[in-house]
């Protein structure tokens, strides 16, 4: 006679997504044990307490050089990536998001929308939620600096920052610029 398969639930860290028994191999070992000690204080228990951590400590056979050096790495890392996530921070808090209504020909223009991509919005959906929102033409392309904007057909400077406070709060509405861009009158002879 044949079992029946028992579906097993996965319990993933909240920090780094790996489950809780790896978390201590990621370089955001001390946020996994914080979120780990919050959300699901009987797991932090199993894996963290005096007994769990004396007994992984009898299980390891590695000589006292070897385990300094494995702290030491293991603390270079933990430096590297809260260091990383520092610079990070400064970068989102001090980059601009650029809203810009550029002139073309006649009475055409286009918006462009520059700098989402550092606060980690994903410009291809976001150029397709305003191109579907606006019933217009929304498409990523390249700038002259080479970097990568959103351009939409049409005037929508006002109504794409709401749109973007409203869908992105990780984007402070402090670090948005409104900029219009003209084409400049050709003289006459």
């Amino acid at each position: 006679m044949a079992q029946a398969a028992t579906k097993k639930t996965v319990l993933y860290c909240g920090v780094c997504t790996l489950p809780p028994e790896y978390c201590e191999f990621s370089a955001s070992r001390k946020a996994c044990e914080q979120w780990l000690s919050e959300t699901h204080p009987e797991e932090y228990m199993r894996l963290y307490s005096d007994k769990a951590l004396t007994d992984k400590m009898a299980m390891t056979t590695l000589s006292d050089d070897k385990v300094a050096k494995e702290a030491a790495k293991m603390e270079k890392a933990i430096t590297k990536e809260e260091a990383r996530m520092a610079r990070d921070l400064v970068k989102k808090n001090s980059s601009r998001v650029v809203i810009k209504r550029v002139e073309r020909n006649k009475r055409k223009c286009v918006t462009s929308i520059f700098g989402l991509d550092v606060f980690g919005v994903d410009l291809k959906k976001t150029a397709k939620v305003f191109a579907n929102h606006f019933a217009c033409g929304g498409s990523v392309a390249k700038n002259p600096q080479g970097l990568d904007e959103i351009v939409v057909q049409g005037d929508f400077s006002e109504k794409i920052l709401q749109l973007i406070l409203k869908d992105h709060p990780e984007v402070p509405e402090a670090n948005i610029d409104l900029t219009e861009e003209k084409k400049p009158k050709k003289m006459a002879p």
